[in-house]
This record gives C-alpha cells, structure tokens and sequence, in this order.
C-alpha cells in the first residue's frame, strides 16, 4: 500500500496536466477581438493638483534651527590648534602625485657625501631623492636614506582640521 502511493500521486499529476492540453481557445479569441474593435475613447484629463499653502518660519527671538551657533573657525585657527600640518603654501614635488604603495626603491647613489635614494614610479621612470624630499600623497617627507629602505615621516588627518604624524618606510626591492 505505501509503496503504490507515489505511482498514484504520478498517475493523478498526469491526469491533471493532461487536463491543461486543450487547445480550443475560440470564446477567448472571439472576446478579444470584440474588445479590440471597439472605438477608442477619450483619455479623460489629469486633475488640475491644488494649490499647497506656503508657509514662512518666522524664528523672532527663538534660535533659527537652519544656522549653527557653533563658532565657525577658519582653516588657519585649525591649523595653529591641531598641531602639525600640511603646509598649503608648499609647492608640490612629483613624486607627490604617487601613493606610497606604488613608489619601488630599487637603489641608492652616494655621491659627493650625499646619499641619493633611487625610487622608480609605476611608468619605470627612476627618480632621485634626498632627506628633505616629498613624496607619496600623505605628505611625506623623507627623513632618513638607508641602503636598504627609505624613511618618511607622512602627515594624515585624523579628524576634520586634525593632523598626526605617521613614519612610513620604502624598501628596497630585491
């Protein structure tokens, strides 16, 4: 008995469907092509929208909720309290436009008693630099040239107007 439950389920599904096989539609095609000659009729028109009432905020003595009574400080105010800084004056240097991550040390140059990093940028174009030179878009200015890595000291914003100091370094490529 349980076993002859899924042949019956099978049998009555196929009945079902076997069901949906008629294809005499003529009352259906008859309807529609009473429906499609009838005459088109107007489109009635949208409603006119009614007018909105305005209304104008009238604070009086009452604080205006549109402006902030918080002083607004000026970007240099910002500066002088958060510490260090970019300086915005500064003239950009190339090797600026890179981020750090794209830069390759792959070398130094001593010359004349001065150490010279060998950085190469994404194009393969090689660039020498010094302590003192800017690189990467954080602000970094190189602070010491090792044989085997470059050091940077980068300036990040920490909040809004808020700067802090971040060491960064560049190894040389093997």
């Amino acid at each position: 008995m349980i076993r002859s439950r899924p042949f019956i389920s099978w049998g009555l599904s196929v009945l079902l469907l076997a069901g949906c096989g008629y294809r005499d539609m003529s009352d259906l095609e008859s309807y529609i092509a009473q429906v499609n000659a009838r005459p088109a009729g107007p489109i009635d028109p949208l409603p006119e929208p009614e007018p909105i009432e305005t209304f104008v905020y009238d604070p009086g003595e009452r604080r205006d909720p549109f402006h902030s009574d918080i002083k607004e400080e000026t970007q240099e105010e910002l500066i002088v309290e958060s510490g260090p800084a970019p300086d915005p004056n500064r003239p950009r240097e190339e090797l600026e436009s890179y981020p750090l991550d794209s830069l390759q040390m792959v070398g130094t140059l001593d010359q004349e008693g001065i150490r010279w990093g060998l950085v190469r940028t994404r194009d393969g174009i090689v660039h020498r630099v010094s302590v003192g030179n800017y690189m990467g878009q954080n602000h970094g200015q190189i602070i010491a040239i090792e044989l085997d890595a470059i050091y940077l000291n980068e300036i990040v914003a920490d909040t809004p107007g808020h700067w802090r100091e971040r060491p960064a370094k560049i190894a040389l490529i093997q």
